[in-house]
């Protein structure tokens, strides 16, 4: 929620509006005084960082009364206020919404009143309201992600990860509760993002005789030397007859029939806590400069908003639409319609939940299609994140789908000297939170290997072939660096030649500048920067951060800009260097990338069965056409297919990096929140749309 208010409160200071914080909710709002407060840029320094929020929040009885909201008005008129920014769930963004319908008839019960006066009324006739959604569990719809989902499956994760070491070591079962008492995400993404054995949530119960599957599971899994079980629920999950799971009665339940030694973990506050995420940062950044465009763009006509993220797009939906549509889903359970209830909580719920159904139950061996394709997985370019949750999925899709599935080890150079074996479903088990490439890989190309691989290929009889390749530092520097001394750090980040590492860093982190190879820069800048620097720390600023990706320019070095900022900074700041490296590599995939992973890996695979029906004639694959060779990503709001010969055109070979990168549209973001004097283009912010509801065919072609 932090990064949220920093952007509401500099984007406003931005356009020139006097911004104001309301603290304590609207508690505050109804008692006003000091709970409302002018701010000024150095009022959101430092808060980035920081869990919960600064302003804090307050549940409040007083402002579901009329009089209460009078009083809200009467204390938002004194200060002249009538645009707000609310930060909540469906509850607080109802209540806005019903304060702005009755604002007219406040303001003149208010002069009836003799509080305000005639002219007062004029002026501050309309209020305008725009929301964004903080909700960990990520439950309104109509938004992608809302603010604290993201750094919530991290907590889980985390505790997830930490029990696998001593479960594995002892032969455990493990139930895990998280929150979600109306709305299953956090308990199916993080099933998803483990390997979990078993989830329970509440827009999908388990069919009748569950118990007895969920035990024939566990121990099948336990047969096949598996040490672990995971089991997650989430504290609202119910049975088909509405009556709840409890974490309790299912390890009752697995004691009783399997006598596994089980345990339960109830993570309850703790998923709230803690530093945001870098997609959080971004995601709220984004989210707070285009609350105030909209603020900016309201008339009386519009109705109230909210704004969120489509695939990587800024959106606005009209508030009501949404919470509407949330109180249907609730309405949907409670009446049992849970097929309703999974389809309106969006595409991307519907997804999680088919891609975890798809590969954590393996069908018997007599029931699984033969369609004699064999298809080949293997990982190239340098390690990252989430390339094993890929594989995973690629594997047990390809299984479910019937193929041969075989791993490459070692890239493309492996695939030369015939390093490739079958691959079975239990072969992947546990995958999803390694990091690194379990197969290997090699930066090798193909090109010097091309017969050899092709001798391979023919001598397995490969059909197809997926290929899967090629933040909290900053953070913890920032720390440091806000002690008593102001401190300037330095820091180099890795990406070759492709900025986006250093330019999303520096907006998750609040840097003060990054240096990207996309937009060259001169000596004359880096003079700019470290004046502006300079000034900025003469205020109570403490800390500032610049970021430079390795590649941005030759001459000037990491080396070149520590020594610049360190001599022009003399007597205001000190320096410090850190060059990042490979440790961006490694570490455990975050929740985001092991399900990125999976899904678009699933996504892949499934194309992939596809185009071998379509091009199989006379026992042999015919797969010579341009669209026989795809490469999968998120293009705006949609993972899209995109024939590799069609990239040729979009592509800088020589730096390894598209034509154009859709993320420099948020560089003047980065520069705005920075206090740098700079234009900021809106042709690229949301337009109102209505929430759309979709078909059941959608949900397996749009969101991740």
């Amino acid at each position: 929620m932090n990064a949220a208010v920093r952007a509401v409160v500099r984007m406003g200071i931005y356009v020139k509006a006097k911004v104001y914080f309301v603290y304590e909710g609207y508690q505050g709002m109804v008692d006003g005084g000091d709970n409302i407060v002018e701010v000024s840029w150095e009022s959101v320094s430092s808060i980035l960082q920081v869990g919960g929020t600064v302003i804090g929040s307050a549940r409040c009885k007083s402002f579901r009364t009329r009089e209460g909201r009078l009083q809200a008005a009467y204390n938002l008129v004194q200060r002249g206020i009538t645009n707000l920014c609310v930060i909540g769930g469906d509850g607080s963004l109802t209540g806005a919404n019903l304060f702005r319908e009755e604002w007219s008839g406040l303001l003149e019960e208010l002069a009836q009143k003799g509080k305000i006066d005639e002219e007062a009324v004029k002026k501050y006739a309309y209020l305008n309201i725009v929301g964004m959604v903080g909700s960990i569990d990520n439950d309104f719809c109509g938004t992608d992600m809302t603010i604290g989902t993201d750094s919530a499956l991290h907590r889980i994760i985390e505790v997830v990860d930490a029990i696998m070491t001593t479960a594995q070591s002892h032969q455990r079962t493990f139930v895990l509760e998280v929150m979600g008492r109306h709305c299953g995400y956090l308990a199916l993404v993080s099933a998803l993002a483990c390997g979990a054995d078993w989830v329970f949530i509440p827009e999908y119960p388990p069919e009748e005789g569950w118990e007895d599957s969920m035990c024939v599971k566990l121990s099948e899994n336990r047969a096949r030397k598996k040490r672990l079980n995971i089991i997650i629920v989430a504290e609202g999950a119910i049975d088909c007859h509405n009556k709840p799971i409890t974490s309790e009665k299912v390890k009752d339940l697995v004691v009783q029939r399997l006598g596994f030694d089980t345990r339960v973990t109830i993570l309850g506050h703790v998923q709230r806590g803690g530093t945001p995420s870098a997609f959080d940062r971004i995601l709220a950044s984004r989210m707070g400069v285009e609350a105030v465009l909209a603020l900016l763009e309201a008339t009386p006509a519009t109705p109230a908003c909210v704004v969120s993220l489509s695939g990587n797009q800024a959106v606005r939906l009209p508030l009501m639409e949404c919470v509407q549509m949330t109180q249907e889903v609730q309405k949907a359970m409670d009446e049992g319609r849970f097929v309703e209830a999974v389809r309106l909580r969006g595409r991307s719920f519907e997804n999680n939940l088919n891609t975890y159904k798809l590969l954590s139950h393996k069908r018997p061996d007599a029931e699984l299609p033969k369609t004699n394709f064999n298809v080949a997985v293997l990982n190239v370019g340098a390690p990252a994140a989430g390339m094993n949750a890929a594989v995973r999925a690629a594997v047990r899709v390809g299984i479910t789908e019937g193929h041969k599935m075989f791993a490459v080890i070692d890239g493309f150079e492996g695939f030369a000297r015939g390093k490739i074996k079958e691959i079975s479903w239990g072969d992947v088990g546990g995958w999803t939170g390694q990091g690194g490439s379990i197969l290997g890989t090699k930066r090798t190309l193909p090109a010097k290997y091309l017969e050899k691989i092709a001798d391979q290929m023919r001598t397995n009889n490969i059909n197809a072939l997926m290929v899967i390749g090629g933040f909290e530092t900053c953070d913890r520097i920032k720390q440091s660096a806000s002690g008593t001394k102001r401190r300037v750090f330095i820091i180099e980040t890795m990406g070759g030649y492709c900025g986006y590492l250093a330019n999303m860093g520096a907006l998750a982190a609040g840097a003060d500048a990054a240096y990207i190879f996309e937009e060259q820069f001169d000596i004359r800048e880096l003079q700019a920067n470290v004046e502006h620097l300079t000034e900025k720390m003469k205020t109570s600023i403490q800390r500032g951060l610049v970021l430079r990706n390795e590649n941005c320019n030759e001459n000037y070095t990491t080396d070149f800009i520590y020594q610049l900022y360190s001599e022009e900074g003399k007597g205001v700041f000190d320096c410090r260097k850190n060059v990042l490296g490979h440790m961006q590599q490694g570490g455990a995939p975050s929740p985001f990338d092991r399900n990125f992973g999976t899904k678009i890996s699933a996504k892949a695979m499934q194309w992939i069965s596809k185009k071998l029906k379509e091009t199989y004639r006379k026992g042999k694959v015919f797969a010579n056409t341009d669209d026989s060779v795809c490469l999968l990503g998120m293009r705006r709001r949609n993972l899209v297919f995109q024939p590799v010969a069609e990239l040729k055109t979009e592509t800088d070979f020589v730096h390894r990096i598209p034509k154009e990168q859709w993320w420099l549209k948020l560089r003047p973001l980065m520069k705005i929140l920075a206090k740098y004097k700079t234009s900021y283009d809106v042709s690229d912010s949301g337009q109102l749309e209505h929430v759309a509801m979709h078909s059941p065919k959608e949900a397996e072609t749009g969101a991740i």
